[in-house]
């Protein structure tokens, strides 16, 4: 079930309870964390970054893992991390953007929580994450490059998500409402933004 979300809206959202999870994937520069924390607090939940935790369950961060141990291992720990994430209780949850990618991971995102894929143009992705050393995918050759091939990969899995919002150079409030929108059209236990 993918609904893809493009109705701009201003109006505001009342707190909700959340039954599940929801998981935002996309690829680094989407705006996952961004929208995420304005979600989380539009919903009265709490705001959880999959990639932080995993560095204070790894204590070291992202590159750093990625440098040691490879980027094997640093799959295996955010699978892992996830798994707990998704058992606990409903967040609003910030996957990286590799781990959507994962079956398992997936399976378990499928069992838990509602997937929300922020999907952005390679222009926009480019932009955000432009001079943000803290991107280990980005730091070898060509960053524009590398997005381009990770687009190409990446999108006809994120593709499965249970629901599509189109994230770009709209007002972060705006992205954040219309994921609210897309989410009452499958839940209605979800807030909705006021007329």
């Amino acid at each position: 079930m993918n609904e893809t979300a493009k109705i701009p809206s201003n109006g505001p959202a009342e707190p909700a309870t959340l039954a599940r999870s929801i998981v935002l994937v996309g690829l680094m520069g989407a705006g996952k964390s961004c929208i995420g924390r304005r979600l989380a607090q539009r919903l009265d939940v709490a705001f959880v970054d999959a990639d932080a935790e995993i560095e204070l369950a790894a204590g070291c961060t992202i590159a750093e893992i990625f440098e040691k141990y490879g980027e094997g291992a640093f799959r295996d720990g955010e699978r892992r991390v996830m798994s707990r994430l998704l058992q606990g209780p409903p967040t609003i949850l910030a996957a990286g953007g590799g781990a959507f990618m994962d079956a398992e991971t997936r399976e378990l995102i499928r069992e838990h929580a509602v997937s929300v894929w922020l999907r952005a143009d390679l222009d926009t992705l480019a932009a955000r994450t432009k001079g943000r050393g803290h991107r280990p995918l980005l730091n070898a050759g060509d960053p524009r490059e590398t997005l381009a091939k990770l687009i190409e990969v990446r999108y006809p899995v994120y593709a499965e998500a249970d629901i599509t919002v189109d994230t770009g150079a709209d007002n972060p409030n705006l992205t954040c409402v219309r994921v609210i929108e897309a989410l009452a059209k499958i839940a209605p236990t979800f807030a909705t933004p006021a007329p």
